[in-house]
């Protein structure tokens, strides 16, 4: 496993990498923001958009790029239910209680409810950060 990571991390260009991670740092800031403005979940400590969405979601993605868009969705929620269920469970994530999600799913499906909404960032990720390297980086495409 640790040399298909190694692999593929071999295969981009350093500037994408760079691009990847730039992208999803600025996204799970963007997010932690929006959890926390509407009182949905947050992060117990602003360090943690650095372990989980560069450090631990950056490789996933890029793990995922050769799949299809579900098939990526599919491995993703794989990896974002073990993400949403150890932030949790190990309470390093916070859970507003009376949230919009739990009003209207109820309080025992949160974290279901959360993987299979961010288990949607790896495919988009994956479309958005080669959107971006195609169009300002590499223009022999």
């Amino acid at each position: 496993m640790i040399k298909k990571i190694v692999d593929a991390f071999k295969e981009i260009p350093k500037i994408q990498l760079l691009l990847y991670v730039l992208v999803y740092f600025l996204w799970g800031l963007g997010m932690n923001w929006i959890g926390t403005e509407l009182e949905i979940a947050r992060f117990m400590y602003w360090w943690q958009v650095i372990t989980t969405y560069v450090i631990y979601m950056v490789p996933v993605s890029i793990l995922l790029r050769p799949y299809s868009f579900f098939t990526q969705y599919a491995y993703g929620l794989i990896a974002m239910g073990l993400l949403e269920f150890g932030g949790y469970a190990l309470q390093t994530s916070y859970i507003y209680p009376g949230n919009f999600i739990e009003v209207w799913f109820g309080p025992h499906v949160f974290a279901l409810a959360m993987a299979m909404f961010f288990a949607f960032y790896f495919p988009i990720g994956n479309i958005a950060v080669n959107r971006l390297y195609l169009l300002f980086i590499d223009k022999n495409n």
